[in-house]
């Protein structure tokens, strides 16, 4: 055999090894079709996400509204709440409550998100 019946040969070879698998064959029935795009899109991790954070949205309210904003409260005027504060027509006491809120939601799913990276979670 000549050395490029050699080089050919080999090409062939390689080209066999990077040829891509094989599609799927496609789904029997409605059901499996869902099962098939339930495990594509990952809808339950997705809908879990969704729910925990409607439920840490809440949790972080209540920390802001119960815990972080009575300590603003203790640097505002006697008798007025932080959420009635009004520059002119401006309800700017609930924004700030509000801005808080998000801040620290922000930081926390941050801090989620760095975690879940150093240990390999995608």
């Amino acid at each position: 055999m000549s050395k490029e019946d050699e080089m050919l040969e080999e090409l062939k070879q390689i080209k066999e090894f990077l040829k891509p698998p094989p599609p799927p064959p496609p789904p029997k029935n409605i059901l499996e079709e869902f099962k098939n795009f339930l495990n594509k899109y990952k809808v339950m991790g997705l809908a879990v996400a969704f729910i925990m954070g409607i439920y840490l949205g809440n949790l972080v309210k209540s920390l802001v509204d119960n815990m972080v904003m009575p300590i603003v409260e203790f640097f505002t005027p006697e008798g007025i709440t932080w959420e009635t504060l009004m520059i002119g027509p401006f309800g700017v006491g609930a924004f700030i409550g509000e801005l808080i809120t998000f801040i620290i939601i922000a930081l926390v799913i941050f801090l989620l998100v760095k975690f879940t990276n150093r240990l390999g979670i995608k």
